[in-house]
């Protein structure tokens, strides 16, 4: 590309992200210059993972993109949590990973590395870069037991059933959710004698005379740690205290992470010197930050019940799943996002549309390699007629990760007149480096997906398509329509004049 616009002309917008903190959006700078460390709660291995649940990591991943299109470095942490979280969010019941052992009779590690791997294998699935690095609970039980016998002192108490903080120890407990009312305190589990509604488990000691597969010794007896004391632990192990942002649903913001934050509270006042001076208002994070949840007309989905929807059951249904990210990418993380069949059918529409637009200008750029460029080299020799939809794309992302405004200059770079094609791919790739729907590698092919339930095979359906051209050329409309019409059952869409010729429809609800 000819140089076409000079370092005067800077694309700079700052980044301004919302802070469930302060309920504001505000400019964001890492504490360590050109380096963010974000956190990011992740699942509970005991079940896979709903779509509900992975919109937290389109999210996430979005946040992550958005700091590498600004030019920073970024260490990611998620965790796997396959101990301690039990079966209510508002610490109450069991443990989900015990329970699940029980009721399938498999052994507790065994269920930990099956949805393990079926969870890694959604997040390759939806585009989303894997983290730099995993950390598992089981993994940090003995800094857990450290960590706790540090705050125990001054903060917790021990009760028949375990160790418990005390909330009230420390300053503004609960600012995160905005205070708590009866409401609130009321989803949490009434402990006899907690000192407070919502006092939290810091360590659970087995019941007497009963033996959990995941249990370990500690100075208040054998048991296992609760769920909020792993993430305190695992982020400070692996990022420090402070570190720039920590993630996750907007169900966290009410119990989980203002539990979390006590902690961290907690062990920065007991061990100031350790990590750091203590400063007013520290959190252990300087932003927190959530995404809204995905809503189901037909009700919400629950693994309790029973009833919700994976990522592979849509696959299975015939839908790509960078659709369902690219569903999740036409909404705002703040806002609900309505699930539907029509909603997902329409974002697998506008994918394939997308993807043959690109396809398009790569026929035209036959021979020449276009890479995702960075942003100084667009900004040195962008096309004049693009150089508004990177200003437009950057002011969106930098604006809180507005990707309902982003995604339509995608569309608006494809259609542009009278720039080289080899031009508009290029400023695509840098779209898609924040967007993550791999528009650049994607083939209209790849987006046929197969539905496990169909009756016919690719190849039987080219054989039908063959005898319906036959059929045509022959003018046996007829037998033309009926071909069609018998393939149109079958879930096939038939489509005249494409050179795809067909592909399959999606079984999806309404």
């Amino acid at each position: 590309m000819a140089g076409r616009m000079s370092d005067d002309q800077p694309i700079a917008a700052p980044l301004r992200l919302f802070n469930s903190l302060t309920r504001a959006i505000a400019p964001f700078a890492p504490i360590e210059d050109g380096h963010a460390r974000v956190y990011s709660c992740g699942p509970t291995v005991y079940n896979y993972a709903h779509i509900g649940n992975l919109r937290a990591y389109v999210f996430t991943d979005t946040l992550r993109r958005a700091l590498l299109w600004k030019g920073l470095a970024v260490t990611h942490i998620i965790n796997i949590t396959d101990v301690g979280h039990l079966t209510s969010d508002a610490d109450a019941g069991d443990d989900k990973m015990e329970a699940a052992a029980r009721a399938s009779a498999q052994s507790i590690w065994d269920i930990a590395a099956h949805y393990t791997q079926a969870f890694k294998q959604n997040v390759a699935d939806l585009n989303i870069i894997a983290p730099s690095e995993w950390t598992v609970a089981t993994d940090y039980v003995p800094q857990m037991i450290a960590f706790a016998e540090k705050i125990a002192p001054d903060h917790c108490y021990e009760l028949d059933s375990g160790l418990y903080f005390d909330s009230s120890s420390v300053p503004d407990y609960g600012a995160l959710a905005g205070g708590r009312d009866d409401a609130a305190h009321a989803r949490i589990d009434p402990v006899a004698g907690k000192r407070n509604p919502s006092d939290f488990a810091i360590w659970r000691k087995s019941p007497p005379g009963e033996q959990r597969q995941m249990e370990w010794d500690s100075p208040w007896g054998k048991g296992a740690p609760g769920w909020h004391l792993e993430c305190s632990v695992m982020s400070q192990a692996r990022l420090g205290q402070p570190f720039d942002i920590h993630t996750g649903g907007i169900d966290h913001r009410e119990i989980h992470h203002p539990n979390e934050i006590a902690q961290n509270q907690a062990f920065h006042v007991c061990c100031g010197p350790e990590v750091g001076a203590v400063e007013a208002g520290f959190t252990g994070a300087r932003w927190w930050m959530h995404n809204n949840f995905l809503v189901d007309r037909q009700g919400k989905m629950s693994k309790s019940k029973g009833g919700f929807t994976t990522l592979f059951s849509l696959i299975d249904a015939g839908v790509h799943p960078l659709a369902y990210r690219l569903l999740c990418l036409g909404a705002h993380y703040r806002s609900e996002l309505e699930f539907s069949g029509d909603n997902l059918a329409a974002a697998l529409t506008r994918l394939k549309r997308l993807v043959m637009g690109v396809e398009g200008l790569k026929s035209r750029a036959e021979g020449v390699t276009w890479q995702s460029p960075r942003l100084d080299y667009l900004r040195a020799n962008l096309h004049p007629k693009l150089t508004p939809l990177l200003e437009q794309f950057d002011a969106a992302i930098s604006d809180d990760l507005m990707t309902p405004r982003a995604l339509p200059l995608l569309e608006e770079a494809i259609a542009v007149k009278k720039v080289p094609a080899d031009e508009k791919l290029c400023l695509i790739a840098a779209f898609d480096q924040a967007l993550g729907l791999n528009l650049l590698s994607l083939a209209r092919a790849d987006l046929r997906v197969r539905p496990k339930d169909a009756l016919l095979t690719a190849d039987q359906v080219d054989a039908e398509l063959e005898r319906r051209s036959a059929a045509r050329a022959n003018k046996d409309f007829a037998l033309s329509d009926r071909i069609r019409d018998e393939l149109v059952a079958q879930g096939i869409e038939v489509m005249d004049g494409d050179p795809l010729r067909w592909d399959w429809r999606p079984a999806l609800g309404a």
